[in-house]
């Protein structure tokens, strides 16, 4: 397991902002170099990992990706533990969550926002 640096959760004010380091999964690892990588070169897009609510267990990480451009902003909120996986293509960025039967949900990012398909049927060729 790996342990990285995460930004607290966002709770009352008695909790500190300090960073928390969480253990994660190396499939969670390289979900999070995928998008980070995917992201980095794109100005009009965040991605934050942060704490999640299960304080004190391995892979406890969220996932915030956001698009801002202009006056408007997009977010998709995730687990890591929905993801089945990340796909950082030169052009997009492919999130597909919780793949059962070839359905699945997915995020589709691209240079001017992202799309979301809650029951996407996926194609092997």
């Amino acid at each position: 397991m790996a342990t990285i640096q995460v930004q607290p959760r966002p709770t009352p004010a008695e909790r500190s902002e300090t960073p928390v380091h969480v253990e994660i999964d190396e499939a969670i690892a390289v979900f999070i170099e995928t998008i980070e990588d995917w992201v980095g070169p794109r100005s009009d897009w965040e991605f934050v990992v942060r704490e999640g609510t299960e304080f004190g267990k391995a892979n406890n990480v969220e996932g915030w990706l956001l698009y801002v451009s202009g006056t408007q902003t997009s977010s998709v909120l995730f687990r890591f533990d929905q993801i089945d996986r990340a796909d950082g293509m030169q052009e997009d960025l492919v999130l597909t969550f919780e793949e059962r039967d070839g359905i699945a949900k997915v995020a589709r990012c691209t240079s001017n926002g992202f799309d979301v398909e809650l029951f996407h049927i996926l194609t092997y060729t």
